[in-house]
């Protein structure tokens, strides 16, 4: 038996591992000392990762809509012993975005990292969304993130360095039913954002895309919801909690920690996330039925139809309940309530 193919795939193999090694030690980077802008970091997955920065001793720079919101996630992380920047900003709003960068480059004189966090979350059937719907989930996930970006390159380029991290979704891979704002923006997150790594690479600017599958930061109870919002609620609040189902907050935001570190180029969190991935990449036409019979599961057109409720407005027998009880204690400790 000719051993040589063996050798050579061996040879090979081991080639690749090496190249991996080293290319990976040649991005590594710390985050003391480094200035670290969170769009929505005041509470959620964002305020999670805030926290984790500033125990690597960034400094940091967070904005978000809610003011009371945003002065309480600051105290927190000035009690943390780092210094925070805190801004009010609108994500969907281009001049108050090129504000709030062009204010933490002056009061830092620099910034290293931008995680593009800030997101919303809007559930109900297709019948019960308007145009207004998904443009304003585009410009929250899309146009928001393209503004922050082009506001912070030129800032990057000057010191030939810097770290961009997006927070897409397993939506923006793997189009979910009842979230189909969210989803059509999350594709074009992960589009963009695959490209802008491969464009500025040789800039010394690593972009990371990252696609979490579901996640107990407790933020269904800021989501909004159509349609028969209760039921709407009650579904998504119990499957965001589950274990098998969901990762927490404070794991999902040291993954994302860690691949801003090595540069990672994208990084799906949690293993149904991964394994729905695969499954749609090999099977297309069976996960899109399996996921024609999840969407008959889900509640019918109806109730408050194109009207929309938050839902900590959306409560009901189901949720919160003894199934939403590791999402209602996220909501408590990451700023939701």
């Amino acid at each position: 038996m000719n051993e040589r193919p063996w050798k050579n795939l061996a040879i090979m193999t081991a080639s690749y591992v090496a190249w991996k090694a080293v290319s990976a030690a040649s991005r590594y980077t710390t985050f003391r000392n480094k200035v670290v802008v969170i769009t929505g970091g005041s509470r959620g997955l964002g305020l999670v990762l805030a926290r984790q920065f500033a125990a690597e001793g960034a400094k940091l720079a967070i904005c978000a809509r809610d003011v009371n919101g945003l002065e309480t996630a600051q105290s927190e992380l000035l009690a943390l012993g780092v210094p925070v920047v805190a801004q009010v900003c609108d994500m969907e709003d281009r001049s108050q975005i090129q504000h709030f960068i062009k204010s933490v480059n002056n009061d830092y004189g620099r910034i290293d990292v931008l995680i593009n966090n800030a997101g919303i979350i809007q559930v109900g059937p297709l019948n019960s969304h308007t145009h207004a719907d998904f443009e304003q989930a585009m410009n929250t996930h899309f146009w928001g993130v393209l503004h922050a970006v082009e506001s912070v390159l030129p800032i990057m380029r000057q010191r030939g360095a810097g770290r961009i991290v997006n927070i897409a979704s397993i939506g923006g891979q793997l189009a979910i039913p009842h979230l189909l704002p969210y989803s059509t923006s999350k594709f074009a997150l992960v589009g963009f954002s695959d490209g802008l790594r491969a464009e500025l690479l040789r800039e010394g600017i690593y972009v990371t895309t990252i696609c979490p599958g579901l996640m107990r930061t407790g933020s269904p109870r800021n989501a909004t919801f159509k349609g028969k919002h209760r039921a709407e609620y009650a579904w998504f609040s119990i499957s965001s909690s589950l274990p098998l189902l969901s990762m927490s907050a404070q794991r999902a935001a040291s993954k994302i920690v860690s691949a801003c570190r090595y540069g990672r180029a994208k990084v799906t969190l949690s293993l149904p996330a991964k394994l729905a991935v695969l499954a749609n990449t090999l099977a297309p036409e069976l996960t899109s039925d399996l996921l024609g019979l999840a969407n008959r599961l889900l509640p019918d057109p109806g109730g408050i139809q194109h009207h929309a409720a938050l839902g900590k407005h959306s409560t009901s027998w189901a949720s919160p309940s003894l199934l939403t009880t590791l999402t209602d204690q996220a909501a408590e400790s990451n700023n939701e309530m």
